[in-house]
């Protein structure tokens, strides 16, 4: 597992790269379905793994084929045989804290205050390189964590958490964090000691809400980094909850993205015009909304793999098209809500509204409605799989209705 985590693997597993794979991505796998059922996940990971084996230089050529072919062999039996390890249970109970100090590290690195000489007390490069040695400690803790973890709404941000920092390496490094093979950091303390602290304020700023510390804080958040204990009650209620707002945006989304809501007005003669009904359009976009992040917040602890894994699609395809629907004036926020500015929404051109959710609508109504089949089952998306690795949740009635 040498270079399992490294900057190459998580852009060939998550589509950030430009190889072959660049587009196939693990959240892609659970909407999927028929790539799924005619054995396109099996041939994606023998693809990797042996690509994988190929760039192992620090092995012989058999060895490295060895190690990535067993790799394979027990990802794909996992899939087929579900089951928990000893391991795996223990990463599952600590996960959740893990992230949890990765927030708080994250958290302090954010504050104006560190960024201050202490009067009479510490500097604030003392301060600082302190914050970032209990940052690097805590980010590395999730991540060794999370390689033995199979909380998938967890692991999914903890690897969007990994892609990000392999997307600032550059800026990292420059404070003395460098990207190890493994997808750990390493701390050079004399670079850090060096490095102008405002290049650490910039790179952790709240501010900046894509930017590198905003999204580890709301990639924790979203994973449920302060784990609690529910009751019986409660999970039924959330699991109730989960299921009525994944059907409300999956309607919702399907209105946006139909040619019906763009119909040009009548006017009294009950002859057409050539004005939409914005304000109708306006309500619609609102409940899109609010539905969207109802469900956000009743999805965020989920452990069934079939919920975590579409919900992650769906935050990735929002993420993807926020410049987009920012434009249209539905903001995005750093914790993945979303707000509508009225103002700016009714002052757009609806044809571009409607050209955005043909898309877009569609396919948040694709996974919103895949979240509702595996809430309303308690179905995981692992037990789909056949022994042959073929997926045969498709037939099942109640996914036929649900989609």
């Amino acid at each position: 597992m040498a270079g399992f985590w490294n900057s190459n693997s998580i852009s060939t597993l998550f589509g950030t790269g430009s190889g072959s794979n660049s587009g196939s991505n693990l959240y892609s796998l659970f909407t999927d379905r028929a790539s799924i059922r005619n054995g396109s996940y099996g041939k994606l990971l023998k693809s990797y793994y042996s690509t994988a084996a190929g760039s192992e230089t620090t092995k012989s050529s058999s060895s490295a084929s060895k190690s990535s072919s067993d790799m394979l062999d027990k990802i794909l039996d996992s899939k087929k045989n579900v089951s928990v390890s000893k391991e795996a249970a223990q990463a599952n109970a600590q996960i959740g804290q893990k992230l949890t100090n990765l927030q708080s590290s994250v958290s302090t690195l954010q504050k104006d205050d560190l960024y201050k000489d202490t009067q009479g007390g510490s500097t604030a490069k003392d301060k600082v390189s302190s914050a970032v040695k209990n940052f690097v400690d805590d980010y590395n803790a999730l991540v060794k964590t999370s390689k033995d973890s199979t909380l998938v709404n967890k692991t999914s941000n903890v690897a969007g958490m990994m892609r990000s920092t392999a997307t600032n390496a550059d800026k990292l490094s420059e404070i003395g964090i460098n990207l190890n093979a493994d997808g750990t950091v390493s701390l050079d303390e004399k670079k850090l000691k060096d490095a102008d602290i405002s290049k650490v304020q910039e790179l952790f700023s709240a501010d900046n809400i894509v930017g590198y510390g905003s999204t580890l804080a709301s990639r924790a958040k979203f994973a449920g980094a302060s784990g609690t204990t529910s009751t019986v009650a409660e999970t039924a209620a959330a699991q109730q909850t989960t299921q009525t707002s994944a059907a409300a945006l999956k309607e919702g989304s399907r209105t946006l993205a139909s040619d019906a809501l763009y119909a040009f007005k009548k006017d009294a003669d009950g002859n057409e015009t050539n004005q939409y009904d914005v304000e109708k359009i306006l309500s619609e976009v609102k409940n899109f909304a609010d539905n969207y992040n109802k469900l956000l917040d009743a999805a965020k602890d989920s452990t069934n793999s079939g919920v975590s894994a579409n919900m992650s699609h769906i935050q990735d395809t929002t993420e993807h098209n926020k410049d987009a629907l920012g434009s249209l004036g539905i903001r995005v926020g750093s914790d993945g809500k979303m707000t509508v500015d009225e103002n700016t929404f009714q002052n757009t051109d609806m044809a571009a509204v409607r050209n955005l959710f043909r898309d877009y609508g569609s396919s948040v109504a694709t996974s919103a409605s895949l979240v509702n089949y595996y809430m309303s089952t308690q179905a995981d998306a692992s037990n789909g799989y056949t022994s042959s690795a073929a997926y045969n949740v498709q037939a099942d009635s109640t996914y036929t209705t649900t989609m």
